[in-house]
This record gives structure tokens, sequence and C-alpha cells, in this order.
């Protein structure tokens, strides 16, 4: 059975984020928050709140075992950018676009 879960318009853009999810696929829900407290990057905190998520619902809406659980997708997708705008000389302006990320976790059954 998969279950999972989603942070939507995580501050972040999702380049950067899929870099700490490309490890997480494969590992368990105790060795990839392990892997994610010591990255160091400041976007694994927000990762392992949805990992935590995930292994929640797992045990609270389905009654399965978090310790069979692995993690077997990992998806940061693109969510809405802000759009500020910077002074620069002689009056013009560039943008400035601030990025945030859809994060999901889909946690299956250990392949045994």
């Amino acid at each position: 059975m998969q279950v999972s879960a989603t942070a939507r318009h995580v501050p972040g853009s999702p380049r950067k984020v899929r870099l700490m999810l490309e490890r997480l696929p494969g590992l368990s829900v105790d060795e990839a928050l392990a892997l994610l407290r010591y990255a160091p990057s400041p976007h694994a905190r927000s990762v392992s709140k949805v990992v935590l998520s995930a292994a929640a619902n797992a045990e609270n809406n389905f009654d399965l075992d978090v310790d069979d659980m692995v993690i077997s997708r990992a998806v940061a997708n693109e969510g809405r950018m802000l759009k500020r705008f910077r002074p620069r000389s002689r009056g013009r302006v560039s943008p400035l676009l601030k990025r945030t990320s859809h994060i999901t976790i889909v946690l299956d059954g250990r392949e045994s």
C-alpha cells in the first residue's frame, strides 16, 4: 500500500529541493531522517517534515508499521512564484522571482 504526504508552497526553488530529494528513494523513514538531519542544505528541514508527515499518515490513517515502509518516490514540483521588483540604476527595475515548491513523499511497503 502506498501512503503519501504533500507540503505545498514551501519557500525554496524546486531545483534546490530536488538536490535533497534525489538521495531519498529506497531509504527507510529512519535512514532518511538521519540523512536529512545532517544535510548542509536549509531545505532539508522542510523535506524532513514531509517525511514525518507521510510516516504519521501511514501509522494513523492506515494502521501500517512505519518500520516496514520505504520511500518509493520523492518529488518537488513548482509552486507559485511571488513576483517582486528590485530597483536598478537610472530608474529601471528588474524582476525578482521568489520561487516556491510542492514537495511530495510517497511511502511503500518494504520489498523483501
